[in-house]
């Protein structure tokens, strides 16, 4: 396969656990959760009243105060994590011309558009803000982060829903195969807890219902399990091809094997049941990077929680895998931090990462009742020490979108 290769120098990530990669990937070794009440706004009429937020977050920590309020909170979100991976690959701006960014938001920055229109309908157009429209589109985070990194190269944004993070950095991996850019800076984010999202997810009866302990709501593969939490982050990644990474002598945390996606092409919100869309999303993702199922060592599976989700998630491994699927160690991020939507994928990845790095497997919390059809080894209660040189991490979302990435242990 004649193919530049690419490798991951830096990450960075905001999210419940904490305001960086490092202090969150303690906080998944150690299980601890991120869920707490919503405090974002008042939410004592919803059914649903806890989320998982980022807490203590300040944006002028970041940027300026007059950048900041023309900016959504995603797109605050995605560029601290930016800056902390970038710094972390030992990079500094300009990056330049064969540098580019590809971040990935299934909402962005609606609440600006909400806001305004109420602003509009209170006190006519004069008072609407100017800065609505560029503040809310998608494609928002990355233009601040390339603004900011000054990397002038490819400049892309993904949609997918659920699938979104894990689909960003895959689509990021295609511009430095091609020879399109040398460095990318990746990943997904998502900051809309506000009333409509959480009230819409209560109205599709999808949300755990655990407001009087909801350190115990996120309970992915376990028999209780109620639906997933709705949550905020954002994960980042510099990706680089291995020779620009080389020449320069920068560290080389993990390389980028394989991605791939696929649709279910079954419903708008349920996963096909026998997901044999997920299926075909794994089983790409390991032909593109031209390994075995016997040969991953862990999966971070998509494991929201969701009643249907996790009973197809794990027939699709069992799919992938056969046999092999009862040996292989499986947890759920989302267990400790909820579902961050756009940004789940990519602080995913960064889970992954982290795992190959330090050779231990976080666990997935809040699993106290076997499901009898959830029956795989989920890795429950606390972290375990093993040996990883392959993972493959799993993103499934409404829309039937599936997305799947496989990276590996650097071998020079």
């Amino acid at each position: 396969m004649n193919r530049r290769r690419v490798v991951i120098t830096g990450v960075g990530a905001v999210t419940p656990l904490a305001l960086t990669a490092e202090e969150t990937w303690q906080g998944l070794l150690a299980g601890r959760s991120g869920i707490a009440r919503i405090t974002q706004f008042d939410a004592s009429g919803l059914p649903v009243q806890i989320a998982g937020e980022v807490k203590g977050f300040d944006p002028k920590n970041y940027m300026s105060f007059k950048e900041a309020r023309r900016m959504s909170r995603a797109t605050h979100l995605a560029v601290a994590a930016a800056q902390e991976a970038v710094a972390a690959a030992g990079l500094k701006p300009p990056l330049g011309e064969r540098a580019g960014v590809l971040i990935g938001t299934a909402v962005g920055g609606m609440e600006w558009l909400l806001e305004q229109y109420i602003v509009y309908a209170e006190h006519g157009l004069s008072r609407v803000n100017p800065f609505a429209i560029p503040a809310a589109l998608p494609n928002m985070p990355s233009h601040h982060v390339s603004m900011w990194a000054q990397a002038l190269g490819p400049i892309s944004a993904i949609s997918t829903a659920c699938a979104t993070g894990t689909q960003a950095v895959g689509e990021a991996v295609e511009f430095i195969r091609r020879g399109a850019a040398d460095v990318m800076i990746s990943g997904g984010v998502e900051g809309f807890i506000q009333l409509v999202a959480v009230g819409g997810f209560c109205a599709m009866r999808a949300l755990a219902v655990c407001n009087d302990e909801p350190e115990r709501a996120s309970r992915p593969f376990d028999a209780t399990r109620d639906g997933f939490v709705y949550s905020e982050g954002c994960g980042i990644v510099v990706l680089e091809s291995l020779e620009h990474a080389q020449a320069r002598g920068a560290p080389i945390l993990a390389e980028v094997l394989g991605h791939a996606s696929s649709s279910d092409g079954f419903h708008v919100a349920q996963p096909d049941p026998e997901g044999r869309g997920a299926s075909r999303a794994m089983r790409w993702a390991l032909e593109d990077a031209a390994v075995t199922p016997q040969q991953i060592d862990y999966v971070n599976a998509h494991g929201a929680a969701t009643p249907l989700g996790d009973v197809a998630e794990t027939k699709a491994i069992k799919n992938v895998f056969g046999e092999y699927a009862y040996k292989v160690p499986i947890s759920s991020t989302k267990s400790m931090i909820g579902h961050a939507m756009g940004g789940a994928g990519a602080i995913e990845a960064v889970a992954c990462v982290l795992t190959i790095r330090d050779q231990v497997i976080h666990p997935t919390i809040n699993l106290e009742h076997p499901d009898p059809e959830c029956d795989l080894d989920y890795v429950p209660g606390k972290a375990r020490p093993a040996r990883v040189r392959l993972t493959l991490s799993n993103s499934f979302g409404l829309g039937g979108q599936n997305a799947c990435l496989v990276l590996g242990q650097f071998e020079g």
